[in-house]
């Protein structure tokens, strides 16, 4: 059964960020959730598949789970493994290779059913292309409609979540933004299908995280929030709140607006610049935390409502900056 929550807000934190911690030899999934349980606040875990969790090792990371007070929170499908997947997953022109995919998917939707967790999410980074003329991109849409349809009908009480990103490793996704998202979840018309929303990617795609939560809401379902901050060019896994701290803040008042109650999952890279990473996600929590404290006042703050509705600039950046940073 899933774990009950409790109102806090969760937090997750990507587990591969903790290897540089570990010597090699530690470096399997109940040394990494052992470490990540050390950083104090995190509740959940959210694990890749099939390189974290397999069939092979599912007892192992359940009583792992278990032995360091973390839940499921869920699966994150990961294709890049497999040669054969370079030019596509769902949308690979060879139709066995497709069928492996496919069957991947439902096998990891099987073992998040097992441990408890609710959803999984499928980036699907290595469906796109690079080149003009190299995709018939018609059959490529329908591919994956189709393949992300079987997915979400082998389990209904399982939610798919499909995470954008504008591109990497292909040049160009097939999905790379929310509105190309959301064109999708209306063609699939699946209840158990939604979006994972990746703060870095967002900003890649040269869209506003707070405009783009409220599209999803609209017109789809959140299932997640990868929280991260970058410079835009590319995905730079930043601590929360380093580049964009009054976007994220925006972020959270339309998460708390929308009614969002899903784990925030840190998506940072502290491994690329040699941080630690226990440091790293302890960091993440206190701005997280200090940028919620400052939504939840905002967001009730009638003098911003009035400065948003007449679309004055100056002074609803005037009353941002006044509880960001005092008077």
């Amino acid at each position: 059964m899933p774990a009950v929550r409790s109102n806090r807000q969760q937090y997750a934190a990507r587990l591969n960020a903790f290897k540089v911690a570990l010597p090699p030899e530690r470096r399997d999934v109940p040394h990494l959730l052992e470490l990540a349980a050390r950083v104090g606040r995190l509740d959940a875990a959210d694990l890749n598949f099939p390189d974290h969790v397999s069939a092979a090792n599912e007892d192992a990371v359940r009583a792992a789970l278990a032995a360091n007070g973390l839940s499921l929170n869920g699966l994150a499908m990961r294709y890049y493994g497999e040669p054969a997947y370079a030019i596509g997953a769902f949308t690979n022109p060879d139709p066995a290779v497709r069928r492996r995919a496919i069957d991947q998917t439902r096998e990891a939707i099987d073992i998040c059913a097992r441990l408890g967790a609710r959803q999984l999410t499928l980036w699907m980074g290595q469906d796109g292309f690079d080149y003009a003329f190299q995709m018939d991109y018609a059959r490529a849409w329908d591919d994956t409609i189709s393949a992300m349809a079987e997915v979400a009908d082998h389990n209904r009480e399982i939610d798919i979540a499909i995470e954008c990103k504008p591109n990497d490793p292909r040049a160009y996704s097939l999905m790379p933004d929310i509105g190309t998202t959301l064109l999708a979840m209306k063609e699939l018309d699946r209840p158990n299908v939604g979006v994972t929303l990746d703060f870095a990617h967002v900003l890649q795609a040269d869209e506003m995280p707070a405009h783009a939560a409220s599209l999803v809401a609209r017109h789809s379902r959140l299932l997640g929030v990868h929280l991260n901050d970058g410079y835009g060019k590319r995905d730079d896994g930043l601590m929360v709140g380093t580049v964009h701290p009054v976007a994220t803040v925006e972020l959270f008042v339309e998460l708390d607006r929308i009614g969002y109650r899903g784990v925030i999952y840190f998506d940072t890279f502290p491994d690329h610049s040699g941080l630690d990473p226990v440091d790293e996600v302890r960091a993440n929590v206190r701005m997280a935390e200090r940028l919620r404290a400052v939504a939840k006042e905002l967001g009730g703050n009638r003098e911003l409502a009035a400065a948003i509705s007449r679309q004055d600039a100056v002074a609803s950046q005037r009353i941002v900056s006044r509880a960001l940073y005092g008077a």
